[in-house]
């Protein structure tokens, strides 16, 4: 009988235990043990065999064997546990305590997290995939893990040995309350990373589907996954229609169409962005109620109908609290220049040294030792205590001081300074090689005057060390800032205002022996009014003191409509709302197990709730751009011409931008396969470097999952990506010619350079040395309130009399002056949760690929070489327009930072 027994036990599990079981080798010489603890086999009998536990696993315990035919296989079931990792909002720590408590224990429906573990393989009879049973997590079992901000839970999964291998995971929220999934554990088998709010079922009765860290083209997805991975996709797809509750995770397109509000006058309408008269990237879509008044514009956010974005892209606990602490600060750097603005009629500033007053001193406290006279040890800490505390307070209403901007006490930029700061500050991306002179615009001359430039070479000559115009156009000497054609058709509205006076400016400058740049002339532009009367006006460096104080005049005016460029043109339209389109694309098009799609997820992080504030704050009707640019209500119209004409996808990978603004030329003996015709230009100099890394990255992660064209040519869900993207995220100007086509792995690799290259780098190095590049008000003004003083008008004297005072007056008044700074600190702000390129935090989502995880290991080294070497330059006298006395570092582009505002380190993705 024994010996009986024992045959039909091994034959019984080789067919219980398939040869790819990853089960099977957890039982490996253990089926002695195992059948010996099963009641006895009798031949010819019905009987009911349960195999009792005998042994725990980390991974498998066997608990029941089910009835069964003498002639039937042995569907052997065991319970694989799982780590169920779940994060908390420590705010709501309470208050979420109370309602899971309550929620656990009320009602006679059944509650808890329900999660049903889903195989790879597929059952042969169903042809469904293999499921286990459900388990469940029930909150009131498991209060004591609330005391982190993660817990963690333990569940059990019942499963037949022949289950395979696990790849999907479906949970169901029968609580009240959403939480946070942060990720699955099986420890052995699966991995689920999952970081995603999970809603109750009462608001969302699709389950959530979860699929495990091994990424997969769709054509190899396994069979038992294949209609998940389809379903998940979607439900994340709208269909243009409904209005967005906060709980959803929907992704969809719209138009600009809730940036103005009509029903509050006509003074807060604004044209709908998007369209054929004003063409524009697409946004997330909200579907909020239309306006009385105009049935195309969306109606503004309120109570009842917030701001919505996908639940998932909604700000953290800690980016939301770094927000909160600048808006705080904000409030007590602002108390003071409020009370002063309320006790007087005139907003002016009156001396320089109201704005010095602004700024925080560098402490010059000594604090010394007198360890010889203990009685004078006392009172000497009393005093120094005394005198902190003083000084802390004094200092709590003041701002911190810009740590890159030499303040000038003798007026605002130097010329060194602006010629520095459009190669090496907040906005390097305008400055152009001049090749034609004088420069001729693109506007129409019926309606906008001469297309000619009034700049001449006399005007300049004198300032080229000897050389003709020519030569200086020949030996590349030349180059321009051109703000004519983006300004100048919307000045007559701008200058309509009383407080708001703009020019559309011109600025050549010429490149030194030194290599830095020095402005040489400057042209100031109005639209004509009538023949005898000139439109334009043209200033050279002074050779008095009228003559100086019109130059001071005429580049704070270059300043200010570089401000405005930079904010509108370079930082929100070619970096945020340019990329919005891809990443909604990439969410409805691209399964979270794509592999193009876990690349990019990182580079994706916040920009949508970033651009979602930024219709409510920002860039609305009288919001912080039109309160305090010069460009006020036709902020946002200003971009639409750009985006048409201008602006191009292709043109953002960094070599390609650098050539057409004629800075570079190509030239494969050099680094990069560029010469730089200003060599020392820190922004292109050290962006090569990263834009190098990010390629070469690409390079090997595209050709590890696309080994041929023809991967690329039939993956459905990356070539859905990349049309959505173009045709309807972008589909104002979607037969453009300059699209790049997507057939090749390296037609792939460069479309991904460019998109984590602008939504990392780029944007760094435009947004987060905003505070210390545009915290001096002087030298950076948003807006002025001045035209030049003409000799014909009666303000003339005033400004011979008072040249300074004339200047100040031009200036946003103190109480614009702070609250701009104020905002300026907030952006420029890193959040304590911030990811910085190179280091990525999600190597689980390539266990089975070494290959792609050494790849991510050495980008990140080279993150760290890189940043050696900026350090390098920034040390190296040689280099002017980094190094030097009074030369702050350029150092937006080192990849690493501390939170606050450092003016330095590069996010992942577009955070601010």
């Amino acid at each position: 009988m024994a010996g009986t027994r024992e045959m039909f036990c091994t034959l019984a599990t080789d067919r219980l235990f398939p040869a790819k079981s990853p089960l099977l080798g957890h039982l490996s010489g253990r089926r002695s043990k195992f059948f010996s603890s099963t009641t006895s086999f009798i031949s010819g009998k019905r009987r009911l065999m349960r195999a009792r536990k005998v042994e725990s696993t980390p991974m498998a315990a066997l608990t029941e064997v089910e009835s069964i035919e003498d002639d039937q296989e042995i569907p052997v079931q065991f319970k694989l546990t799982a780590l169920v990792t779940v994060k908390y909002d420590t705010k709501e720590h309470v208050k979420d305590f109370m309602l899971r408590w309550l929620d656990s224990q009320g009602g006679v429906t059944k509650k808890g997290v329900i999660l049903q573990l889903v195989s790879t393989q597929i059952d042969l009879r169903t042809r469904k995939p293999k499921m286990s049973k459900e388990a469940t997590i029930d909150w009131s079992r498991t209060l004591n893990n609330y005391s982190d901000e993660v817990s963690s839970h333990k569940v059990q999964f019942l499963v037949d040995t022949n289950f395979g291998v696990p790849g999907a995971m479906i949970v169901t929220n029968k609580y009240e309350q959403e939480f946070y999934l942060e990720s699955i554990a099986i420890e052995g088998f699966a991995y689920f990373a999952c970081n995603s709010w999970v809603q109750p079922h009462r608001l969302q009765a699709e389950k959530r589907i979860f699929f495990s860290n091994k990424a997969c083209l769709p054509c190899e997805t396994p069979v038992g996954l294949k209609e998940l991975r389809e379903k998940e996709l979607r439900q994340l797809r709208g269909n243009g229609e409904g209005v967005r509750a906060l709980s959803d995770r929907i992704y969809d397109y719209d138009v600009y169409n809730d940036l103005g509000c009509p029903d509050g006058g006509i003074e807060f309408t604004r044209p709908i962005l998007g369209g054929e008269k004003c063409p524009y990237p697409r946004r997330c879509r909200t579907g909020r109620p239309p306006t009385n008044t105009d049935v195309n514009a969306e109606s503004p956010i309120n109570e009842l109908v917030p701001m919505y974005v996908p639940r998932d892209e909604a700000y953290e606990e800690l980016k939301k609290e770094t927000i909160a602490a600048g808006k705080r600060k904000g409030l007590l750097n602002n108390l003071v220049p409020w009370l002063k603005d309320v006790s007087t009629d005139n907003d002016a500033i009156q001396t320089f040294s109201e704005i010095y007053d602004l700024y925080k001193e560098s402490p010059s406290l000594e604090i010394k030792s007198h360890k010889q006279d203990g009685f004078r040890e006392k009172p000497h800490f009393l005093i120094t205590i005394n005198k902190m505390i003083k000084e802390s307070t004094r200092d709590i209403f003041k701002f911190d001081p810009p740590n890159i901007i030499s303040r000038d006490p003798s007026c605002c930029v130097r010329d060194d300074e602006l010629g520095r700061l459009t190669l090496a500050g907040m906005n390097p991306l305008s400055i152009e090689r001049l090749k034609t002179f004088p420069p001729v615009s693109t506007l129409d001359p019926s309606v906008y005057g001469p297309k000619e430039s009034a700049i001449r070479e006399e005007h300049i000559t004198c300032h080229l060390n000897g050389m003709s115009v020519q030569q200086a156009l020949e030996e590349v000497k030349l180059f321009i800032l051109d703000y004519h054609d983006v300004y100048l058709p919307y000045l007559n509205r701008i200058n309509a205002h009383q407080n708001r006076k703009a020019y559309a400016t011109r600025t050549i400058f010429l490149l030194t022996p030194m290599g830095t740049l020095k402005p040489i002339a400057i042209e100031l532009s109005l639209p004509p009014t009538n023949p005898n009367s000139p439109s334009k006006q043209v200033l050279t460096p002074p050779a008095d003191g009228t003559s100086s104080w019109l130059w001071q005049l005429g580049k704070a005016h270059v300043c200010s409509n570089d401000s405005g460029s930079h904010q509108l043109i370079h930082h929100w339209l070619r970096v945020h709302a340019c990329m919005e389109p891809f990443i909604i694309a990439a969410h409805r098009q691209l399964s979270i197990m794509h592999p193009i799609y876990r690349l990019l997820q990182p580079h994706m992080r916040y920009t949508l709730a970033t651009n979602a504030q930024a219709r409510e704050v920002l860039i609305n009707a009288e919001g912080i751009i039109e309160s305090f640019f010069s460009t006020v209500e036709c902020s946002m119209e200003i971009t639409a011409p750009v985006y048409r004409n201008w602006w191009r996808f292709d043109m953002d990978s960094l070599p390609a931008d650098l050539i057409r603004r004629g800075i570079a030329v190509p030239d494969q003996t050099q680094p990069h396969g560029l010469k730089l015709l200003i060599e020392d230009y820190p922004y292109a100099n050290d962006g090569l470097l990263i834009w190098s890394a990010i390629e070469d990255l690409a390079q090997t992660y595209v050709k590890y999952y696309y080994s041929e064209a023809s991967k690329i040519q039939s993956d459905s869900e990356l070539n859905a990506w990349y049309y959505e993207s173009i045709n309807v995220g972008h589909a104002d100007i979607r037969h453009a010619n300059w699209w790049p086509k997507l057939s090749t792995p390296d037609d792939l690799v460069s479309i991904l350079t460019i998109i984590i290259w602008v939504t990392s780098a780029k944007h760094a190095a435009v947004n987060f040395g905003q505070y210390h590049y545009g915290g001096y008000v002087p030298v950076r003004p948003p807006h002025m309130r001045r035209l030049l003083p003409n000799e014909n008008d009666p303000e003339y004297a005033t400004f011979l009399a008072d040249p300074e005072g004339y200047f100040l007056s031009s200036l946003p008044s103190l109480r614009e002056t702070t609250y701009f700074m104020s905002v300026l600190g907030i952006l420029s702000a890193h959040s304590t949760d911030e990811e910085y390129l190179g280091d990525r935090k999600d190597f689980s989502a390539w266990t089975g690929d070494p290959e792609i995880i050494e790849a991510f290991h050495k980008f990140s080294i080279e993150m760290r070489r890189i940043e050696e070497e900026i350090e390098k330059r920034n040390a190296d006298p040689k280099l002017r327009n980094r190094c030097g006395a009074g030369v702050s570092p350029y150092e937006l582009l080192i990849p690493s930072s501390g939170p606050g505002v450092t003016s330095r380190g590069v996010p992942n993705s577009i955070t601010t």
